[in-house]
């Protein structure tokens, strides 16, 4: 991942889908378009994409037609550049925040005039906030140059020309005003004593902006720190001479989207819509590997390691997140007791169980789990950000919990820290000891609410993986991923039994045995070999030796796939019966009760809590199952 590429791609965003086009049109016919429009408005759009979408908003704003739940939002601009080629941007990003934005735009470059006269655009208009969009270019120094090195007055009077302008603004139309920073020029004339030198541009903007801020802050207005989101993508990326030459553009357009985002942050958190909580996934989130199968020690969390680090990075940024005030939760699959050891053992963890508010880590699926988060907290969902390595996971919670943020995260986790952070779900525009001291009041609430909640539908989820999944006896191409899955699967493995290289191959030869690889893709991608099964073969009674599977396709259905696969080919050589024995260990206890779901019946328990089910087949009906076998 290019660093510029996160910003230009808006990279934390989800893939626009293939039938966009389809539901932006269904969103034209509907009567009340606004949840649709916020999904589609949801995705990594390209400039294209955002204005079709905009101008659907409009055009529905002018003909009257609810747009709830989008709450309606007015805001003016002014500035000394062109801002018409933003607008489009900033209303189809609004529509993402939860907003119906009307945009009052001034005429270009007639800043003062607006604030000290009338402009047509601003008449029997009450507005929300006003951008005041104004860049170094527009400021009064632009007009008489100062020599290099002379002590000059440049910075008050640019702050004070901007001080009427607000000013006059707020007192005209009675709305607060988003103020911007200046961008650094990225050339400069002396090098690195650029800032050194009175009247270089580096030094009158590193002073402007310095100032700019205080009064900012004493004034009650919103800050917008345009030369922190330039240095972001580089000062080289931000500035187009050609577009400003030709347009008056005063930022490269490519970054229109990510300059809207920035927008929409502020009128996001000062209309009490930032984010409040992070809930966390845990294995390949948190630390590399998974506790379950990797023990303590197998994980990935240590200083010199360099995946250890990058975990280690996740954890110290959600930890700076949890200081200024961001509640964290913990979502997992995962057997509870397994999930906490990192949190109590592991002598490199950052982040311990004290620092979260509610701890969820069970083998049901994460919706229900993330909705009793929410209602422990006394959250809304809106509030709540969801951070998961696993795209699949991320991908049911946008589905089922539209109003959830979930960061697409790159295969990397090194840019795990940088990708959560741009996404700026966590926006502020004060901070205060209230804010800092909130976690405390959550974690408090949390231990007074009930810890269930009904779970929703998974079925009709699973319908849109397009799953598919392969079904083969083993052989050599895939001997030694087997191999491995049965040496290092603990949590869903019925048995545990270890068998070696050799042994499998036997398996693999001896025509009294079943043997499975299983693999599962779907629309994300490849999930490569996920489970394995060897059954020994009786003439009438078939009995599963091992059976094991990955943790990270649980809840997909696969487990009845496989079954049935069994027992087609059981009913084929004629068996009546399919035993199976589950024998429970510290970590597999998600398996407990896998026979009993699947309608076996016990037999028997011994002594060491083994137990032996069986099932007849002869009546056995096969569902329509969410995975197409190939």
């Amino acid at each position: 991942m290019m660093s510029d590429e996160l910003y230009v791609n808006l990279e934390w965003l989800p893939r626009v889908p293939d039938d966009f086009n389809e539901q932006l049109q269904i969103a034209t016919q509907e009567k009340t378009p606004g949840s649709l429009l916020r999904k589609l408005t949801g995705y990594a759009l390209h400039i294209n994409q955002i204005h079709r979408v905009a101008k659907i908003i409009t055009t529905t704003q002018k003909g009257n037609i609810d747009l709830k739940p989008l709450k309606p939002f007015s805001l003016g601009i002014v500035s000394n550049a062109t801002t018409s080629f933003i607008v489009p941007a900033l209303v189809a990003t609004a529509a993402r925040y939860g907003f119906s934005l009307t945009v009052h735009e001034a005429p270009y470059g007639q800043v003062m005039q607006v604030a000290l006269g009338k402009v047509e655009a601003f008449e029997n208009v009450v507005m929300d906030a006003i951008l005041i969009a104004i860049d170094c270019k527009g400021l009064p120094i632009q007009s008489n140059t100062p020599a290099f090195s002379k002590d000059t007055d440049t910075v008050n009077s640019s702050l004070n020309y901007l001080n009427t302008i607000c000013t006059q603004l707020k007192e005209k139309y009675g709305a607060p005003c988003i103020i911007q920073t200046s961008a650094q020029e990225p050339e400069s004339f002396f090098g690195s004593f650029d800032i050194q030198v009175n009247n270089t541009s580096r030094q009158f903007i590193n002073t402007f902006n310095s100032a700019l801020v205080n009064e900012v802050a004493a004034r009650g207005d919103f800050l917008l720190d345009v030369a922190a989101i330039a240095e972001t993508v580089g000062l080289a990326n931000w500035h187009d001479p050609v577009m400003h030459l030709m347009a008056k553009l005063p930022f490269a357009q490519k970054l229109v989207p990510f300059y809207a985002e920035q927008v929409c942050r502020i009128i996001a958190a000062m209309s009490g819509k930032a984010r409040r909580a992070l809930i966390l996934d845990l294995d390949n989130t948190l630390w590399g590997g998974v506790i379950g199968d990797d023990g303590l020690n197998g994980i990935e969390l240590s200083p010199g390691d360099t995946v250890g680090e990058a975990y280690l990075a996740v954890q110290n940024t959600v930890l700076k997140l949890h200081q200024r005030g961001i509640v964290l939760a913990v979502c997992s699959k995962n057997n509870d007791t397994t999930a906490r050891i990192p949190f109590r053992e592991h002598p490199d963890m950052l982040l311990k169980e004290s620092h979260i508010a509610v701890f969820q880590a069970n083998w049901e699926d994460k919706v229900p789990n993330i909705k009793l988060i929410a209602k422990t907290l006394n959250l809304g969902l809106e509030s709540i950000v969801f951070l998961d390595d696993n795209p699949v996971e991320r991908d049911r919670i946008r589905y089922s919990l539209p109003e959830v943020a979930v960061p697409e995260l790159p295969k990397d986790p090194a840019y795990y820290p940088r990708t959560l952070l741009a996404a700026g779900y966590f926006e502020a525009v004060y901070f205060s000891d209230e804010d800092r001291n909130r976690v405390v009041d959550y974690q408090a609430n949390a231990k007074r609410v009930a810890l269930r909640e009904t779970a929703t539908d998974l079925n009709a989820y699973l319908k849109t993986l397009q799953m598919t999944a392969v079904l083969r006896p083993f052989d050599e191409n895939g001997i030694k991923r087997i191999v491995q899955l049965i040496s290092k699967t603990n949590q869903f493995n019925l048995t545990t039994y270890r068998h070696n290289e050799t042994q499998v191959r036997d398996f693999m030869k001896n025509g009294q045995y079943l043997t499975l690889q299983v693999r599962l893709a779907d629309t994300f991608g490849d999930n490569g070999m996920v489970s394995v099964v060897i059954c020994k073969k009786n003439t009438e009674k078939w009995f599963i030796d091992t059976w094991l599977m990955s943790c990270r396709v649980l809840n997909r259905r696969l487990e009845e796939t496989v079954f049935y696969e069994i027992v087609k080919a059981a009913k084929l050589e004629g068996a009546k019966k399919i035993t199976g024995v589950y024998i429970p260990t510290e970590r597999n206890e998600i398996v407990r009760d896998h026979y009993l779901k699947l309608g076996f019946e016990v037999l028997n328990t011994d002594t060491s809590g083994a137990t032996t089910w069986s099932t007849s087949i002869d009546n056995i009906d096969i569902p329509d199952l969410p995975i197409d076998l190939l």
